[in-house]
């Protein structure tokens, strides 16, 4: 970008939402390993902090806070540097690192989690849930929360569920099952045309041969979900993991007993809701009444 022939240098203002989270210890100390990368590289070429910021774009100031591991560096960032200074590719691989830095902590923590699971079940309650979302649902429900984030942070967290959704490409398959209560495929967030691409989303990953969704109906007078959203996750070695959000205060466990109870509520729910095939024509249903 120039003004009056002159090149404009990207500054802090230019980059909202890319401070590195201080309670994130992992993710401080790749931005800070990357940082001192990018500092070795141009004082090995002799470079000033200056000379460097005007050859890639930037501000000396965000130069230096990069550098020092205050701020998380953009891809593109590091290609120009990688360029500049003649890495060879070494600083553009740094990359993938620091494109996770960028996902919440926890959110990060369960796309691990997700990734090593052989067999994974959800219940969930309020909002479809976010494997099962599409893109446009997703920044839809992020623009409706309270305190509003900024757009910066939207994207972030889209980016960062989006990414997610690489479980339904794994090699083999994890077996995936997925009871949505019947109002969160009623509550049109994001308006007419998301709402029914989101429909179409739920009957697309239906008809895959892992993956089970069905709905709880909002008439059943016997229902075991009361409790809340629930979360299941097995494990190849035969460990597992479960969450919900009315039993053990909410936090994830392992312990087989505690795992136990939650796989017998989740078993009971399924068994609760509409068959596959009946959720699907419930589905279809709702797609044409739209």
């Amino acid at each position: 970008m120039s003004v009056d022939g002159e090149v404009r240098l990207r500054t802090e203002a230019d980059e909202p939402g890319w401070e590195v989270d201080p309670d994130d210890e992992w993710g401080v100390a790749v931005v800070a390993t990357v940082g001192r990368q990018l500092k070795l590289r141009r004082e090995a070429v002799g470079m000033r902090a200056g000379e460097f910021g005007t050859a890639v774009g930037y501000g000396e100031d965000l130069v230096y806070k990069i550098e020092a591991g205050k701020r998380i560096p953009r891809p593109e960032y590091l290609d120009r540097a990688d360029e500049v200074l003649g890495a060879g590719g070494l600083l553009a691989a740094m990359k993938e690192d620091v494109e996770k830095v960028r996902y919440p902590k926890k959110v990060r923590a369960l796309a691990e989690m997700e990734a090593k699971a052989v067999e994974i079940g959800v219940y969930e309650c309020n909002n479809i849930h976010g494997l099962l979302q599409s893109e446009e649902h997703m920044r839809a429900l992020f623009e409706v929360w309270l305190p509003a984030y900024s757009e910066e942070e939207v994207g972030r967290m889209v980016t960062a569920r989006v990414a997610r959704r690489s479980v339904f490409d794994r090699s083999p398959a994890p077996m995936l099952s997925f009871v949505q209560e019947e109002a969160t495929l009623r509550r049109p967030v994001g308006g007419k045309m998301v709402w029914r691409n989101q429909l179409e989303r739920l009957l697309e990953l239906g008809k895959l041969r892992n993956v089970s969704v069905q709905v709880m109906p909002m008439g059943s007078e016997e229902h075991f979900g009361t409790g809340g959203a629930i979360e299941l996750l097995k494990f190849c070695d035969g460990a597992a993991l479960g969450r919900s959000d009315g039993a053990f205060g909410g936090r994830p466990v392992s312990e087989l007993k505690q795992v136990r109870i939650l796989e017998l509520r989740y078993g009971m729910i399924r068994a609760q809701a509409l068959t596959s095939r009946e959720s699907r024509a419930f589905i279809e249903q709702l797609l044409g009444e739209t």
